[in-house]
């Protein structure tokens, strides 16, 4: 089957929770300033942490999309994926009364779930005994009650399914769901990522594993520094990102507003290592080539890369090599920006928030920039849209993602035209 042969599908719907706020306009509004929304940790005490900053969610509030009966059976994780997926779906205008509801599927994830309260009901255990344990700890801490939420609040009984690849989770979830679509199996998905990592132990395993800024405390809107020579490790970020697929026709019966339609993805797997990427950059690579070939596009159609960047001193080489493996000269003339260097690292919540910030990037013709770019790194040195974001008209840009275990994901976007 050749790619103009398969159903088209389009976005239609964007849901955002993020350090910013509750809304995916704050989001885009923070991204187009420049605007760090990273801090020092406020919600619990880091002093004795090496790592001490992050992208928190602070002052979220459940209302208007979850009642407060169901917010208390939820995860904070849970509450923003329901959260943002909620207002994906009210930004698409998508009435379940009026859908087919087994032609509406569900594809959702997380790259590590209920954290906060795996730690909150393991004080519980050892503190207070086993009895005292509540009995909504498994429905709270696992990660596919997401779309189990979503689905019961909503009245959706499609294809529901749950992705958990660390941090390509909220890519990987958006491309399947596009897949679904084209194959045929639903009209319209709901898709994305959640994550709420950001406790004790969170910060704690990943500082010992040397992943995290540690450089930055006294500057936390400095820490996170993609491409950057100074670069020192990722800071985290908590929140959500979802977007509302459809089926091209089934969108315009409804009448509705369409962003930007997804052209491609691939996947592909470095075979590694558990946690480092491939230092020559071959499964990345493999993955932007597949992906463009999906796309049935060539490499100098794309004028946008939202890159992986997390800032940390492997990645951010290596998914330069991987862009120039694939783009050759043109590498150096396409921009290319991280904005994790603004909203941190939502481990399987980025790919979700990216992608939102990917089809507002084609809408709005405004490329974000990548912040803190002060320092150039001989080892990266393409356009990294530095500091600053860019008004460009843009047809065509490329999300990628990359997690622990070598995972790789690429979804190519382009600006809808009928």
């Amino acid at each position: 089957m050749n790619n103009h042969s398969k159903r088209r599908v389009v976005v239609t719907g964007l849901g955002a929770v993020t350090t910013f706020g509750q809304g995916y306009k704050h989001l885009w509004d923070a991204l187009v300033a420049g605007k760090s929304g990273i801090r020092r940790i406020q919600r619990f005490p880091v002093d004795n942490l090496p790592c001490q900053v992050g992208a928190e969610v602070l002052n979220f509030t459940p209302e208007p999309y979850i009642p407060p009966r169901q917010a208390n059976q939820m995860d904070r994780f849970c509450q923003f994926g329901v959260w943002s997926a909620m207002e994906a779906i009210h930004d698409a205008n998508l009435d379940m009364a009026k859908e087919d509801p087994y032609r509406v599927g569900i594809l959702c994830g997380s790259g590590i779930g209920g954290l906060e309260h795996y730690q909150s009901e393991a004080r519980t255990l050892f503190e207070r005994g086993p009895n005292r344990v509540t009995p909504f700890f498994i429905p709270k801490v696992i990660i596919n009650l997401l779309s189990g939420w979503l689905s019961i609040l909503q009245g959706i009984r499609g294809y529901s399914n749950t992705v958990t690849t660390a941090c390509s989770t909220g890519l990987t979830a958006i491309g399947e769901a596009f897949k679904f679509i084209q194959a045929g199996i639903a009209d319209v998905f709901i898709c994305g990522g959640a994550e709420a990592a950001i406790t004790m132990m969170g910060l704690a395993g990943f500082s010992n594993m040397k992943a995290l800024s540690t450089n930055y405390n006294g500057t936390p809107e400095k820490a996170s520094r993609p491409f950057d020579l100074k670069r020192d490790g990722f800071v985290m970020g908590d929140g959500a990102g979802t977007l509302v697929l459809e089926e091209l026709s089934h969108a315009e019966k409804r009448g509705s507003r369409i962003y930007a339609e997804i052209l491609g993805y691939a996947l592909t797997s470095d075979a590694y290592h558990i946690t480092a990427p491939d230092p020559c950059g071959a499964g990345a690579a493999q993955a932007i080539r597949l992906c463009l070939q999906d796309a049935g596009l060539v490499p100098s159609e794309v004028e946008y890369i939202n890159a992986h960047g997390t800032s940390t001193p492997y990645n951010d080489k290596t998914e330069t090599l991987a862009i120039k493996e694939v783009f050759g000269e043109n590498a150096y003339r396409i921009p290319i920006s991280s904005t994790k260097s603004m909203h941190g690292h939502l481990l399987g919540a980025a790919g979700g928030v990216e992608s939102v910030a990917c089809v507002l990037a084609l809408h709005h013709g405004i490329i974000p920039p990548t912040i803190n770019y002060e320092h150039p790194d001989p080892e990266c040195d393409l356009d990294y849209v530095p500091n600053v974001s860019r008004k460009k008209d843009i047809r065509i840009t490329m999300n990628n993602a990359f997690a622990f275990g070598g995972h790789n994901a690429i979804l190519i976007f382009k600006k809808y035209e009928g």
